[in-house]
């Protein structure tokens, strides 16, 4: 669900639904709990959505083309339409945006330097997303106008952002969402941009990964006032499956802070495992929900997974994730390029166990379902 965010500096809320009808005209229709309960207080549980990278290759981009059906236009809403329900029915939806957009007309390119439509953060915001990472390997494809673009699309449709910046003041400002009265903060960081350089002293525009950044950010963030702490990071080796020396070490550093309450990562492109280090959550890699990979490529780059989690308030007035939840979604190429939410497909009478069963085997390849993941659509 679109959440209720306020921004920290000035203190002015911002609100927006996933179907961008003012809340004011659903007086009365909205749930208990929307923004917080009825009596002004927070809730004492949330729910919070992250989902695999938006990743758009050329051949992506002329599927959005023929779904568009007019000359000049881009509509990735029917590539995301399958997943759209899980997003819109959490709290919060996390999305990582891994490469720039692009000017209204394009032009529009792949690897090795990415600049894809605009129109893709249109659709995120149609699918309920709140706030996106955008640090990643290709945040300087296209320099510090690619990252304005970026942010100036994200901020046009209505979601927050976090990992690249347009200025100084900006770079040093915590994303923090109000969710149902709970504020939630939202960190991003990436291991690498491809060789490329951020400009000299501005190295604000997109942030580098490293243990004393993030836990410097989340303490920054927590003296803003948020009460949970989600960090976006994008590392890890590429096609490989198990998490790397690298991303168990920084897992561990991280969650071993008391500011750093959740960890969802990114730029594999293939699923890596959870793990519970404690009592909290690290999903190494998400996968790749969107993309569109050459034909004869490794069939597990089109393999996904939202991760779910529920946080609750204890005695304490600590939150932490009471149940975890991954739910496998794979990128179908033919006939037409979409996204399949593999267990409710299975629940209509598709075949996809194979897959499935692939996925779950990469998520629990560190004892997370011992550890209480639920997998959906596993018995």
């Amino acid at each position: 669900m679109r959440a209720l965010v306020a921004s920290i500096v000035p203190a002015v809320l911002v609100v927006s639904l996933a179907w961008f009808v003012p809340v004011s005209a659903l007086a009365g229709l909205l749930p208990v709990g929307l923004g917080g309960a009825r009596d002004g207080s927070a809730a004492d549980s949330i729910t919070i959505a992250a989902a695999g990278d938006l990743l758009v290759h050329p051949e992506l981009t002329a599927q959005a083309a023929a779904d568009a059906g007019r000359p000049g236009a881009y509509d990735f809403t029917r590539v995301l339409a399958g997943v759209a329900p899980r997003i819109r029915t959490a709290d919060l939806g996390i999305c990582h945006m891994e490469t720039p957009l692009a000017e209204e007309g394009g032009p529009f390119t792949g690897y090795p330097i990415f600049s894809v439509p605009p129109s893709l953060a249109d659709a995120a915001a149609w699918a309920g997303f709140d706030t996106c990472s955008t640090a990643s390997n290709h945040s300087l494809d296209t320099g510090t106008e690619g990252i304005a673009r970026t942010l100036a699309n994200l901020d046009r449709v209505g979601i927050r952002h976090a990992g690249t910046a347009r200025s100084a003041a900006e770079g040093m400002k915590p994303t923090i969402l109000t969710v149902r009265g709970v504020k939630v903060a939202h960190l991003s960081y990436t291991f690498s941009f491809n060789g490329l350089l951020r400009a000299p002293g501005q190295e604000w525009s997109a942030n580098l990964l490293s243990t004393s950044s993030v836990l410097g950010a989340a303490r920054q963030a927590r003296a803003a006032g948020a009460e949970i702490v989600v960090a976006s990071l994008h590392w890890g080796t590429e096609y490989q499956n198990e998490p790397d020396e690298a991303q168990l070490e920084t897992a561990r550093e991280l969650l071993a802070s008391p500011d750093i309450d959740l960890i969802v990562g990114h730029h594999a492109h293939v699923v890596q495992p959870f793990e519970k280090i404690g009592d909290k959550w690290v999903a190494y890699g998400l996968g790749n929900l969107t993309t569109r990979f050459p034909d004869g490529s490794p069939e597990n780059t089109q393999d996904a997974v939202i991760a779910s989690f529920t946080f609750e308030r204890t005695g304490s007035g600590r939150w932490v994730a009471t149940s975890a939840t991954a739910v496998p979604t794979f990128m179908r190429y033919e006939p037409a390029a979409r996204v399949v939410d593999l267990p409710a497909a299975q629940r209509a009478g598709a075949d996809w166990a194979r897959v499935h069963e692939r996925i779950s085997g990469y998520l629990d390849l560190r004892g997370a379902r011992e550890a209480g993941l639920r997998i959906d659509g596993s018995s």
